[in-house]
Parts: structure tokens; C-alpha cells; sequence
């Protein structure tokens, strides 16, 4: 019966996403070219802010755990768990003081409307998992980026999303490659939960009445141990608290 009743929310729900995505395409164009870079995060902040809240047309509660003790002007490492498209919005738009640009996969930097636009001109980069060169080189000018501009990159050492919310191995050589070119950088372990219930029935519908829930951890200075200790506590940190 919940499954038969989440069809009509769940059209309404991708309706309206399809429609903020071609709608803020030309904006984030338009911002670009006429503002530059500040003109056009605005811009994919309130796309991301309407994309979080759309959410509630399925019923969504959304809970961001926020810390007074995040540093700022420094670069952040977000390092999360991985459970669904419905993490990266919500970590754009609660976290968007602190400028974040993501690592993703190649395929997602063309043909999706606003989304591939902001991949390839907002910050983030782009990695062929197949070239492990190409990856390495990527993230290591992402790692320089943040580092310059005291601006944040997100990271999921998962490297795919946990369709059932068990956690997957963590991978280290991500994060130690930004760490090594934003050696002044603070970690922000972040942890999700729920996420993944949003496609318990597969792609349509979507479930109703979910807590999405975003756990930020103490952040961590990059070079306050060795990568190694590090690495653990970052990923015992975020798995300690995910509940399945």
C-alpha cells in the first residue's frame, strides 16, 4: 500500500526536479559569463536549495547536524559516506560557506542539464576511473585548488553508492592525494543515514516519510597524525555512526 501510494509524490517530486534543472541551466550560464564565479555559485546554491526542499514532497525530514568547530578560511576535506543522489545536494547547500567541489566520475560532466554545467565550470573535477592516472591528476588539482583558495573538496572512499546503506570499503588513495597537495587542510567527516531508502523500490517510486540524516564529526587536522591513523579514524569515525 506505501508503495502504491509513493506514485503521485514521486511523479510530482521528479517533475519538479527535471524542471529546476533546465530552468537553472541557462541561469548558471547566464551568472557565469555575466558575474563569474561568485555570480554562479549563487546560482547553484539556490538550485541546490530547492533541490533539498523538494524533497518534502515526499514526506522528507531532513536533519544537518552542524559544528561551531568547523575552521574557516582553511581548506576542508569532506569526506562522507555514499547512499544516494539526495547526499549532494544537501551537502551543497548546508555546507555552501564553505565552497564545496566534488569529486565524480567523468560520465556525470555531460548531458544533465545544470548539474554537468557546475562540474565542469564551478570547482570540482571530473576522474576516468578506468585511467588511474587521469584520477590521480585530477584530484591532485583539486587538492591544489582547495589549497589556494581556502575552499573545500568532497570525497566519498566508498567510490560508489551503498544501495542498502552498508557501509562499502573505504579507499584511501583519494583523500591521501588531496591531502598531499592541501597539507594545511582540515578533515570533516560526515555521516549519512537513510539516504539509500529513497530507492528501496528501485527507481520509481521513490519511499515516503524518510529521515535524512547528516552527522558532521570533529574535524581533524590533515598533518595532526600519520595518513595511516588518520584514514582510520576518519572512516571509523563515519561508519561508527551509520545505521542500517
Amino acid at each position: 500500500m506505501k508503495k502504491f501510494l509513493a506514485y503521485i509524490p514521486s511523479f510530482i517530486y521528479q517533475l519538479l526536479f527535471g524542471i529546476l534543472l533546465v530552468v537553472f541551466h541557462p541561469i548558471q550560464w547566464i551568472c557565469l559569463k555575466v558575474g563569474g564565479y561568485s555570480a554562479h555559485k549563487k546560482s547553484v546554491d539556490a538550485l541546490n536549495f530547492f533541490i533539498v526542499h523538494i524533497l518534502y514532497v515526499l514526506g522528507a525530514k531532513i536533519t544537518f547536524n552542524h559544528r561551531k568547530d568547523i575552521p574557516e578560511n582553511v581548506p576542508l576535506i569532506i569526506v562522507s559516506n555514499h547512499q544516494s543522489v539526495n547526499d549532494i545536494p544537501a551537502i551543497i547547500w548546508f555546507m555552501r560557506k564553505y565552497h564545496p567541489k566534488f569529486v565524480a566520475k567523468k560520465e556525470l560532466g555531460k548531458g544533465i542539464p545544470s548539474i554537468s554545467f557546475n562540474l565542469r565550470h564551478g570547482g570540482s573535477v571530473l576522474i576516468d576511473r578506468k585511467d588511474a592516472r587521469q584520477a590521480i591528476s585530477e584530484i591532485a588539482k583539486l587538492g591544489k585548488y582547495i589549497e589556494t583558495h581556502n575552499r573545500s573538496a568532497v570525497i566519498f572512499p566508498e567510490g560508489t553508492r551503498s544501495r542498502d546503506g552498508v557501509p562499502k570499503r573505504f579507499s584511501p588513495n583519494g583523500l591521501k592525494m588531496l591531502i598531499k597537495y592541501a597539507p594545511s587542510a582540515y578533515i570533516v567527516p560526515i555521516t549519512v543515514n537513510n539516504s539509500w531508502k529513497f530507492s528501496r523500490y528501485g527507481g520509481f517510486p521513490s519511499d515516503l516519510g524518510i529521515h535524512l540524516k547528516f552527522d558532521l564529526h570533529e574535524p581533524i587536522k590533515a598533518d595532526a597524525m600519520d595518513f595511516e591513523a588518520l584514514f582510520e579514524k576518519v572512516e571509523t569515525t563515519i561508519k561508527s555512526k551509520i545505521v542500517v
